[in-house]
């Protein structure tokens, strides 16, 4: 018998692991390298940087295009494997451990001028691949280069503190005292921040940052999706990628495992490559379930980035009406905790009745221990839980958002904690109901969607939805596709992108 022996890449093996600093597949940096110009890899000059270097695959890929497209130039092997590992390839680890992982991937040796290193011009273990222990800066409670926690951050030295080199230096430029044509990298994604539960704060868009500081001809990245729409502390570097006419391609993947398998991040992964010398319109790629979508575009059109092409001509036409003055839903449904009231918040025996989460329902807490300041208790609410989607990640799937299983209509008197947010409030139920009705049809949900990229559903992610000022009778889909102009094919990408409401069956948000 035959036996065919699989011996995989060790670094596909690896992108496999699931944890906030996600190693990248070869195939994917290799697709990532091919957004930059063919010759630069015919340039002997050209110098590449990876500043957050954990398996070290793009600096290993780099070399092998340059290999190649060095060899009319430098002729002889070990001289050209020489002058690419010396004077063109760089990067900075982001532990110790992947700085030793980074060095057998690149030189295949523990050090750069060990026994079996492909590189002979190294005179000592020194290499290209620098990395140095650092400590966090800590003031007040916080990092001031980075923001992480002293909390969690503060450790011993037997411990790694995750005190990135590159971005960890008010001069990332004194690292290696060099410029660099190209900048290229997968970024850590987040740091526990210390929070409630298994609250993380992004970090991603300090490196994205960092590099622009040092003024390279590209830059490319691949880093959560999440900046397009949300995101703590996302907002000014958000407005910078928008208004960014250097961003010349943006690649969107919905879901994850398309380009991560078995990595779950959740409202997708992008990359883009920024061309400090050519800006214009951005090209801009949409992967949904293995097809793909083209389009050319501004990126600032709206405060927010749209992923999909297709959603736009809508959005413009239900903007175009101006619906009650040009109005929109952002500034009816109420801000988190509408009553003052912590969701972990102890019931009382008696007082006012209060929706806690969904399955502890409707209980009781002390007048006393609640706030009306939206003049929200004495009316009919229309009650919505704060994470609907919570555990969908994958927004290339059909999503639901709100059916009549998670969400209540409160009478007056009744109040709610934070796990709910009041989405309309009237003083007859009638224009309550009327209202719920416009909620569930896919279109108001689909205009919804456009600006959600997590589980979380707060008051500014209904900036698309027109305030149609007066409520009454049923809301149908036909009937706002005909009032809005919404035309057979647009009603079709609407369907196919948001869940019935007899058939959503998303988790319950319960905290």
């Amino acid at each position: 018998m035959i036996q065919t022996n699989y011996n995989p890449d060790v670094l596909s093996c690896l992108a496999n692991l699931s944890n906030d600093e996600v190693f990248t597949p070869p195939g994917l940096a290799n697709d990532i390298l091919d957004l930059l110009p063919a010759s630069i890899w015919r340039n002997p000059n050209a110098t590449f940087l990876d500043p957050v270097s954990k398996s070290g695959v793009f600096l290993r890929e780099i070399a092998k295009r340059l290999d190649k497209g060095l060899e009319t130039q430098i002729p002889d092997k070990q001289n050209r494997i020489n002058h690419i590992f010396t004077k063109q390839i760089f990067g900075i680890a982001i532990t110790e451990l992947t700085s030793l992982l980074s060095k057998r991937s690149v030189y295949c040796s523990k050090t750069a001028n060990g026994k079996y290193s492909v590189v002979d011009a190294f005179e000592n273990e020194q290499s290209n691949i620098h990395y140095k222990k650092l400590k966090h800066t800590f003031s007040d409670a916080k990092c001031t280069y980075c923001g992480a926690s002293q909390e969690v951050y503060d450790r011993e030295d037997a411990l790694e503190t995750y005190a990135y080199n590159f971005i960890h230096t008010d001069k990332p430029e004194k690292i290696f005292n060099m410029k660099f044509d190209v900048i290229v990298g997968n970024p850590p994604y987040q740091l526990s921040d210390a929070g409630h539960g298994r609250s993380a704060s992004p970090i991603y868009h300090k490196f994205i940052e960092q590099a622009k500081k040092l003024n390279p001809r590209y830059l490319t990245m691949i880093v959560p999706a999440r900046w397009f729409a949300g995101g703590k502390g996302l907002d000014d570097f958000r407005s910078d990628m928008l208004n960014d006419k250097r961003i010349r391609r943006l690649v969107d993947f919905e879901n994850s495992n398309e380009v991560f398998p078995g990595v779950d991040v959740a409202g997708g992964i992008c990359y883009f490559l920024w061309d400090r010398d050519n800006p214009g319109l951005c090209e801009v790629t949409n992967f949904i379930n293995g097809n793909q979508e083209k389009s050319e575009r501004t990126l600032n059109e709206f405060p927010i980035f749209i992923r999909h092409s297709k959603a736009i001509p809508i959005i413009r036409k239900v903007l175009a009406k101006k619906e009650n003055g040009g109005k929109n839903l952002s500034e009816v449904v109420s801000p988190s905790k509408p009553f003052g009231v912590r969701g972990h918040h102890t019931p009382s025996k008696s007082g006012i009745p209060c929706y806690f989460t969904q399955r502890q329902g409707l209980l009781y807490i002390k007048k006393e221990e609640l706030s009306d300041s939206y003049n929200l208790l004495d009316k009919y609410k229309l009650l919505i839980p704060r994470a609907p989607i919570a555990g969908q990640t994958d927004f290339s799937k059909p999503v639901g958002f709100y059916y009549d299983g998670n969400t209540r209509i409160a009478k007056p008197g009744e109040a709610c904690t934070e796990s709910w947010i009041v989405a309309f409030a009237a003083k007859t139920q009638k224009e309550v109901i009327s209202f719920k009705s416009f909620l569930f049809t896919k279109t108001f949900r689909f205009l919804l969607l456009q600006t959600v990229v997590s589980q979380d559903v707060t008051r500014g992610n209904f900036q698309f939805v027109p305030d149609l000022g007066k409520y009454e009778g049923v809301y149908t889909d036909e009937l706002l596709c005909k009032r809005w102009g919404i035309t057979k094919e647009e009603w079709k990408f609407i369907d196919s992108k948001i869940k019935a409401v007899g058939e959503t069956a998303n988790t319950d948000a319960d905290e």
